[in-house]
């Protein structure tokens, strides 16, 4: 007995220091989410391993706030607790393990409440989003509510990135584009969404459309002329190259405004003038102006020439590169005209307006010429038998369907060896003229014929004198006012010069 009763001591100071170690034992661990949507249901496991039961825990939040507790009878059982978020879940979470008087404190979870998008819109600043060219434009993609949100932006149902699109500025929420180009108009829309635990919750916007106004270039002007029956017609075209509706078009007629048009789906304007052939109605003017700008065109005079003039034709050899004849170019010049309708002709008979043209067997027959400048030029691209020949334009006002032709004399084109390394000289790209050829001629044969009446009448003048010195000299009376001169001045008419002058050389 005596020896029992002196163990006491030591089992009592066992029993103390089993007490001590195993309150130092109970270390709990909680688990859980950091992130749950509002108005899901979360729970927080706590375990403190190696605890003997029976193991008592509670949740706390912030610290003191005690929210469930429960009983591990068994040991190594997890205590759950099962939550559901609202707006004050939002907080810090640990628990308390309690086993044979011992009580551990276990790890802190932070627990943030995400509210998903809901009520998704675009706003713009400028609002409505209409602006001009080189403005500044803030598109926000708002929320009615919502948390720990992230954004994606689309331009024209196109995902729209920093990478992708180097045209925008991205940041949060907003999308800002610091120039507007044409190049930016269309629609937007934006998508809110968040992320927890995999799983997405997202609110996407209907499209907004961006306007992007262009600057109105500067008018322009010209006008038209036509006849109907014994009367004549003019009208003038206003119009910009570029721009945004709606635009005001007007013109004025010697700074008087004579008419004035808003379009709202095009750049251009009509605008009838009374006009004369061959007087100047004025000066015109086209007057452009937008709400952000008001500009003019470059003056032009209301008067329309008719055509007339010496008319005459230019020709040009082409060679390539290795010096081989490649092609012919004849330009018609005639002195005056406003509008001018230039016909071609080969060998009397008119060359068709277009490249082919249909022969006797309805065939089509491709043809070597080309027209250009406004049937101006023609370009003959081969020369051969069926090309060559004499060649000459006409002219008549385009107006005027019945008016008079004013023709050129016509000039000799045809293939020959005229590549450049046959030619006396070496270098030239360009012959001599049938224009200038006939001119240099015709001066040689007017100064030749001169020169030989002048030796004829000095041959007269000796025979006379020699067979009839004495005869007396008529007397002419210089004080009479009314006298008739010895001879009336002649000319020819322009068609005789011309006839005379039609003598053809070969170029």
């Amino acid at each position: 007995m005596r020896n029992l009763l002196d163990l006491l001591p030591i089992l009592a100071l066992a029993s103390s220091i089993i007490e001590i170690s195993g309150s130092v034992s109970v270390q709990p661990v909680l688990t859980g989410p950091q992130m749950a949507y509002l108005g899901s249901r979360v729970a927080f496991r706590c375990i403190a391993a190696d605890s003997p039961p029976p193991v008592t825990y509670e949740l706390m939040q912030d610290g003191a706030f005690l929210l469930a507790t429960g009983t591990d009878l068994q040991g190594e059982q997890p205590a759950s607790f099962f939550l559901k978020v609202t707006t004050t879940s939002a907080g810090s979470y640990h628990c308390r393990a309690s086993t044979g008087g011992s009580t551990g404190v276990s790890n802190i979870i932070n627990l943030s409440v995400v509210t998903p998008a809901s009520n998704t819109r675009v706003t713009s600043e400028p609002f409505p989003p209409v602006a001009y060219e080189g403005s500044r434009l803030i598109l926000k993609c708002t929320v009615t509510q919502g948390s720990h949100l992230s954004y994606t932006w689309f331009f024209n149902r196109k995902e729209v990135t920093s990478s992708n699109s180097p045209l925008f500025l991205l940041t949060g929420n907003t999308l800002v584009v610091e120039k507007l180009t044409p190049e930016h108009a269309g629609f937007y829309s934006c998508i809110a969404w968040s992320m927890v635990q995999d799983i997405r919750r997202f609110s996407a916007s209907t499209g907004v459309q961006v306007t992007v106004k262009v600057y109105v270039s500067k008018p322009k002007i010209s006008f038209s002329f036509s006849k109907e029956g014994d009367s004549y017609h003019g009208n003038v075209t206003c119009w910009s190259t570029r721009g945004s509706h709606p635009v005001n078009l007007s013109l004025s007629v010697d700074d008087k405004e004579v008419g004035s048009v808003t379009t709202t789906e095009s750049l251009a304007a009509w605008f009838s003038v009374a006009m004369v052939p061959g007087l100047d109605m004025g000066v015109a003017r086209c007057r452009v102006k937008t709400e952000m700008q008001e500009l003019m065109s470059e003056p032009v005079t209301l008067e329309v020439v008719p055509v007339g003039g010496d008319v005459n034709v230019e020709v040009e050899y082409l060679y390539t590169a290795d010096s081989t004849l490649a092609a012919a170019r004849l330009r018609c010049l005639f002195g005056r005209g406003t509008f001018p309708h230039i016909s071609w002709l080969l060998n009397d008979s008119v060359l068709p307006s277009v490249e082919t043209h249909v022969d006797a067997h309805c065939q089509c027959v491709q043809t070597h010429f080309a027209f250009a400048d406004n049937r101006q030029t023609l370009i003959l691209t081969k020369l051969d038998s069926e090309e060559s020949g004499y060649y000459r334009c006409r002219v008549r006002d385009d107006y005027d369907d019945s008016g008079p032709w004013v023709g050129s004399i016509a000039v000799l084109v045809h293939y020959e060896d005229r590549s450049l390394n046959s030619m006396p000289q070496a270098t030239p790209s360009t012959e001599t003229t049938p224009k200038a050829f006939t001119s240099m001629t015709e001066t040689i044969a007017i100064v030749f014929c001169c020169f030989l009446l002048l030796m004829m009448a000095v041959g007269i003048a000796c025979i006379y004198r020699m067979f009839d010195p004495k005869q007396a000299r008529p007397h002419i009376d210089m004080t009479n006012p009314n006298a008739i001169p010895l001879s009336e001045p002649w000319s020819q008419s322009g068609e005789q010069q011309a006839e005379n002058s039609s003598t053809d050389y070969d170029v």
